[in-house]
């Protein structure tokens, strides 16, 4: 879909700044919890191969970790399939980046062509009530580049305000964790894990369009500078959109 993208001159490289969640443990099942890798490293593989200037940050800054069940050598093997993540973790210069991340505090959107915010299970404990990075997704949008959301870290989006007052996602489609994935999550670990449903809260939003695609498959939307993807298996189709959107 078209919109209008501040993106830098076809002669410069592109930059992007990814923001991933700092960990943190969640009160409901007690367990530490971090991003997630395929959304991390899936993205960032595809805007490598594209050639863009990618840096890795944090709301707080600090070293990064991981929900356990992201991890491709998890004793569960959930992602043992994962081979882009874990050929990131085995990478000394990539492993590195996120050891110890900037924080967002010093973020320009002006140095950057896209913002793109990486889920997992500590976004909704760390970004949903976060409003120095609802502040900064405010102001890349508003500056015209484009902002891109996956899985859990969508729930910025239920909070994020324009100067106007408005919600971001006012008029747009979007999408995000969906009820049916949550209860699959929550029944194959035996109990509760998110403190909310990001679609529950998306669809009591008035003049919002909160859209699904099938459950756990690869699923992401372009609504002019907004892009959002569904969960997991999604970021790396959202970062081709931003491709798509800003170019080589």
């Amino acid at each position: 879909m078209s919109g209008n993208v501040n993106a830098t001159p076809p002669t410069a490289q592109r930059r992007v700044v990814i923001i991933a969640a700092n960990p943190t443990v969640s009160t409901h099942t007690g367990w530490p919890i971090g991003f997630w890798w395929a959304e991390l490293t899936h993205p960032y593989h595809v805007f490598e191969q594209a050639g863009y200037a990618i840096e890795i940050r944090s709301p707080a800054g600090g070293r990064l970790e991981a929900d356990g069940y992201s991890d491709p050598e998890h004793e569960s093997g959930y992602s043992a399939n994962d081979f882009v993540s874990l050929g990131f973790k085995k990478s000394p210069t990539h492993a590195a980046l996120l050891t110890n991340t900037r924080s967002i505090a010093d973020v320009d959107p002006a140095n950057y062509d896209a913002v793109f915010l990486v889920g997992g299970q500590s976004p909704m404990y760390t970004f949903t009530e976060h409003e120095p990075l609802h502040r900064l997704v405010a102001s890349f949008y508003e500056a015209g580049k484009i902002v891109a959301v996956v899985c859990h870290a969508t729930c910025v989006l239920l909070r994020t305000r324009l100067h106007g007052g408005d919600l971001l996602v006012k008029g747009k489609t979007w999408t995000g964790f969906a009820n049916t994935e949550e209860k699959l999550a929550d029944a194959s670990v035996g109990r509760r894990l998110q403190p909310f449903w990001i679609e529950d809260e998306a669809r009591k939003i008035a003049d919002t369009n909160f859209i699904v695609g099938p459950t756990f498959r690869e699923f992401a939307f372009r609504d002019g500078q907004l892009i959002t993807g569904q969960q997991q298996f999604s970021g790396a189709a959202a970062a081709r959109l931003v491709v798509e959107a800003l170019g080589r």
